[in-house]
């Protein structure tokens, strides 16, 4: 059960930051509304919110998820692939140093982001992605281990259109994982109840699980009533403004 979360407000300069989308320059006014519905989605989930203000030095900075992976047993420092975002690392420890005394730390030539890291019930998938090299994945794979918990890689790189591996995938609890088509035979997920996300959909992989409730993004009925049918109530958000930046709802917020 999660009880807390660590947000961030989109600063002025939101729309500079870095993106692949070609879905048009983000509304700043409606992704503040946006961003402040999620947020009201989380403490409906029962979290206690941390909220950071505005950082126009890091224009990515609200996507708080990939400086981060906390655990119940400790936190650990990212190094974004991104060399623009690595400065939000060293922003966030104090935050993070509020609510943890054991914090590792990755670093170079190791690369990952937190959006490549889907927890599944204690088994961590780390995707090797554009932002995630296999040094900082094999970096990340030993602190958990030390840290009693098992991982498992999933190189996303060939599967075209996802930035992350949660651009692809989440996990819904009790061994169930929501998948893009191109992901669900990968081996690492075969001993899992596999969900698989109708074409044309894809974004709404990018879903959260947040205590008894699923928070997911507007417009995506096909994935919604596949969640619905596995009787786990939804929060549905709209995110486009996020999605032109590349972010999803895991983005915004890192939950412990």
């Amino acid at each position: 059960m999660f009880t807390r979360a660590i947000v961030k407000t989109p600063a002025e300069n939101f729309s500079s930051g870095l993106t692949t989308a070609n879905l048009g320059q983000p509304d700043f006014s409606t992704a503040l509304l946006q961003h402040e519905a999620y947020c009201q989605a989380l403490r409906k989930c029962g979290l206690d919110l941390t909220e950071l203000p505005p950082d126009p030095n890091y224009p990515d900075s609200t996507f708080v998820e990939d400086t981060a992976i906390l655990t119940e047993r400790c936190a650990i420092l990212t190094h974004p692939g991104a060399p623009s975002r690595q400065g939000e690392v060293s922003e966030i420890r104090p935050t993070i140093g509020q609510f943890y005394n054991r914090i590792h730390t990755l670093t170079a030539p190791g690369t990952l982001d937190g959006g490549d890291i889907c927890d599944a019930d204690g088994h961590f998938f780390i995707g090797i992605s554009e932002r995630t090299n296999e040094e900082g994945a094999r970096q990340l794979a030993d602190l958990l281990l030390q840290e009693g918990y098992t991982a498992s890689f999933v190189d996303v790189r060939p599967v075209p259109g996802i930035l992350h591996l949660k651009s692809g995938m989440a996990s819904l609890g009790d061994g169930t994982l929501l998948l893009i088509k191109e992901l669900a035979d990968h081996p690492a997920f075969e001993n899992y109840q596999r969900v698989i996300v109708p074409a044309g959909e894809t974004y709404a992989a990018n879903c959260v699980r947040v205590n008894d409730t699923v928070l997911m993004a507007s417009g995506f009925p096909q994935v919604g009533n596949l969640v619905e049918r596995l009787g786990i109530p939804r929060l549905v958000l709209d995110m486009s403004e996020f999605e032109k930046m590349d972010g999803g709802l895991s983005c915004l917020s890192l939950r412990f």
